[in-house]
């Protein structure tokens, strides 16, 4: 449990004195977020989204195809070059621009593609899931008018 005491209307938190609430969250942030980075789920986000970044030189493409691909793609479609006899939804830089996925009906090119995204998503779970901790940490300590819910 965290060492806290409420001193003239203001937090004592780890040796820091004199803090007002939202400075209290601040600090517990801080806690959760270095307890939470560095663990191999958080470098495993940051290597996929960075494997996914286009930016190796490609072809010529259409005007709405995204500049560049990624090593994940050029990888992806080595050793996966397998045509589906369906198509896929797959998300690309210039997708998002036009908020329409792009389909794709060769599996290498959807593993690729989906790569940096399956990063963004782990990253987002570590950002709701540090926020949640630090919220439920920061509202067992405050005081009934400081707390967030």
């Amino acid at each position: 449990m965290d060492t806290v005491e409420e001193l003239n209307g203001t937090y004592f938190y780890k040796g820091i004195c004199n803090i007002s609430a939202g400075e209290l969250f601040f600090w517990i942030l801080l806690d959760e977020i270095s307890q939470q980075m560095g663990g191999i789920g958080d470098l495993s986000a940051m290597a996929l989204i960075i494997l996914g970044q286009p930016d190796l030189s490609t072809r010529q493409k259409m005007q709405t195809a995204t500049v560049g691909t990624s090593v994940a793609s050029v990888f992806a479609r080595r050793y996966l070059d397998i045509e589906l006899p369906f198509r896929l939804p797959t998300i690309t830089n210039k997708s998002i621009t036009y908020l329409k996925p792009m389909m794709v009906n060769n599996l290498g090119k959807f593993v690729g593609r989906a790569v940096p995204v399956v990063g963004w998503v782990l990253l987002a779970n570590d950002l709701a899931s540090i926020s949640f901790r630090a919220t439920c940490r920061y509202n067992r300590i405050a005081r009934g008018k400081d707390k967030i819910w």
